[in-house]
């Protein structure tokens, strides 16, 4: 025991001086706290990092009831390759789209607006499944520990709801604050799991038994045994929503190189192009991302081998697939089951802390769609922290509202789950493939947009797999949810909640988000494409019901200012550029905007 309890100290102690503290410097550029390589591994790669927790249990539950338990490595050499191809794809668009929004910038400048609409109202709907998710399989893993795994829901949902709680005061808290805590957690669990697969392949050269089996195997035919393939890849699949949100969040970190980019430019000139690859903000955010190309696969390979070489699967002997695993590894250890304990309810935390990705990205996505008029202008305020916490507060109640109508059950929230998150890479592909084909020329041209096509192929083929694979767990509301958020995200955009005019907009980007430089230009530049789109779409629809005789006689919104050339609007060498809305303002900060014959109106007057 003693031996235990002084490698878990030397774990935490070296986890705790390896997690980032917040310089004074960082603390408040653009009115926000900016933040480097180990704090955006710590909020931004956290969600993917616990899928470990679930996602290789999720994809074993669809095969072992079936006796195909063996044949899970094919969907684990599924799940490595689609995850190379997306991290790949995400880690290029970096050098693109590296002041934020991932597929809804994307999405924007290469595509059209209602695709970038629908991005935006999607990422929402994924970022709070997130949220329950992470903390709902933290409150399973908890009662795990109880060998309670099958207690009633009512104890999912109340575990769950503090877990939620417990994230959110600390994401309030500050980014610099979170990080470092979640760092913290995160070096724990790297270092005991290591242990954990050492202490199983002991137990595996000792001959140790594999648990019996205590149900029945279900008969499937080929046909059967195909689908349920099928749903143990896409189900092991479920947390790529860290591609987008490192993509969202590159707006929250430092553009600097890294110490590891410092020190290779300086001793290793030779690999210059590598260096440059992870160069600035965009660079962090590759290192990152360049954890999604192996980690999923060979976590996912891991996991899959010992629970077949121990029959241990989620619902084993009342735990989880990983604790299941946990007791055997870490019963080989001398006072291993304090180890055991210790990983276990660090699982519970991290799991819950898993949820702080969505928390970051809710807050990334949140105050662009409120500039472009999906959200009403009250969700923007911003804090001393640079934390927007109205969006995180309405992200929080949500949440729990979810959780309750699911009864406390992951698996009713999974199908939801990261089905979402492949419409925006299938954005990101088609758009990256739209700049391949206007900037490159000639072999590269070729390759690289094949690539994007590959990409765009894949996560399409993979969002309707994710929708087939969960059919029967209600994957096909999925389907429904779509439309109506589609619908919904139109209609608000038309009401007079969507409605923005320059001097609106302005202020919602350059007052209360307090954003400067490139990234101000761009979402202001995404707003003013978005009222266009409005305005065409109420010209359009006044019209269509003018040929069933029907007019409006009401007042009709100005036409808005025209948006321009993505290009043009953007100014990257010149941070310090005024804003492309002050054209449209007078001194006294009142719009001008100009009628459909050219005239300067009044905003809210007749047109």
């Amino acid at each position: 025991m003693l031996f235990s309890i002084l490698v878990l100290l030397v774990i935490v102690l070296l986890a705790y001086k390896a997690a980032p503290r917040e310089k004074k410097e960082h603390a408040h550029v653009h009115g926000a706290g900016q933040i480097g390589l180990a704090a955006a591994i710590a909020l931004f790669g956290v969600d993917y990092f616990t899928s470990f927790y679930y996602a290789t249990g999720e994809m074993m539950t669809a095969l072992h009831p079936y006796g195909l338990q063996n044949y899970g490595y094919i969907a684990v050499g599924v799940i490595a390759l689609a995850n190379a191809v997306f991290g790949a794809l995400y880690m290029y668009s970096l050098g693109i789209f590296n002041e934020g929004g991932g597929s809804y910038t994307a999405s924007m400048r290469y595509l059209w607006p209602a695709l970038s609409l629908i991005v935006a109202v999607v990422l929402i709907q994924d970022y709070v499944f997130t949220i329950v998710v992470s903390t709902l399989s933290g409150a399973d893993q908890l009662l795990s520990i109880l060998n309670a795994y099958g207690v009633d829901w009512v104890w999912h949902l109340l575990i769950g709801m503090v877990l939620a709680g417990a994230t959110y005061f600390l994401t309030i808290r500050g980014r610099g604050e979170s990080a470092k805590v979640v760092f913290t957690l995160l070096g724990i669990f790297l270092a005991l799991t290591v242990i954990m697969v050492v202490g199983l392949v002991m137990a595996d050269v000792k001959g140790v038994p594999p648990a019996p089996a205590t149900e029945a195997l279900k008969s499937a035919s080929l046909s059967q045994a195909l689908y349920h393939m099928l749903t143990a890849s896409m189900k092991g699949m479920v947390a790529l929503t860290g591609l987008e949100a490192m993509s969202n969040g590159i707006q929250f970190v430092v553009n600097e190189d890294t110490s590891i980019a410092k020190w290779g430019k300086q001793h290793l000139p030779r690999l210059s192009g590598v260096w440059n690859f992870y160069s600035g903000k965009a660079g962090i955010g590759r290192f990152v991302q360049t954890s999604f190309l192996f980690y999923g696969g060979i976590t996912t390979l891991v996991l899959t081998t010992f629970a077949i070489r121990f029959n241990v699967f989620d619902g084993t002997l009342g735990k989880t697939l990983v604790g299941n695993l946990a007791f055997i590894g870490f019963g080989e250890m001398p006072g291993g089951m304090l180890l055991y304990w210790a990983y276990q309810i660090l699982a519970v935390a991290l799991l819950a802390a898993a949820s702080m990705t969505a928390f970051q990205d809710l807050q990334a996505t949140a105050w662009r769609d409120v500039a472009i008029g999906e959200i009403p202008e009250i969700i923007v305020y911003r804090n001393q922290q640079g934390t927007f916490t109205r969006s995180v507060t309405a992200g929080f109640i949500v949440s729990l509202v979810i959780m309750f109508l699911v009864r406390g059950e992951t698996s009713k929230a999974i199908p939801f789950y990261g089905v979402g998150v492949f419409m925006p890479i299938t954005v990101m592909g088609l758009a990256i493939r739209r700049h391949v084909l206007k900037h490159y020329t000639g072999r590269k041209r070729f390759w690289a947009s094949l690539g994007a096509s590959i990409a765009a192929a894949l996560s399409a083929l993979v969002f309707v797999g994710q929708i087939a694979g969960k059919w029967e767990e209600g994957g096909w509301v999925v389907l429904i949810s779509f439309g109506v958020l589609a619908l919904a995200a139109h209609a608000i955009l038309l009401s007079p909640i969507g409605y923005r005019q320059p001097q609106q907009i302005y202020r919602i980007v350059r007052d209360k988000a307090r954003v400067q430089g490139a990234m101000a230009s761009i979402v202001e530049w995404q707003s003013l494409k978005m009222q266009e789109y409005r305005y065409h779409l109420l010209v359009a629809i006044a019209r269509i019901f003018e040929l069933f005789g029907v007019r409006r006689p009401a007042r009709f919104d100005p036409e808005p200012p025209p948006a321009g050339d993505y290009d043009g609007a953007l100014h990257v060498d010149h941070p310090d550029t005024p804003s492309l809305l002050e054209q449209y303002l007078d001194k006294d900060g009142q719009t001008r905007i100009k009628g459909p014959h050219g005239e300067t109106i009044a905003p809210g007057t007749l047109s």
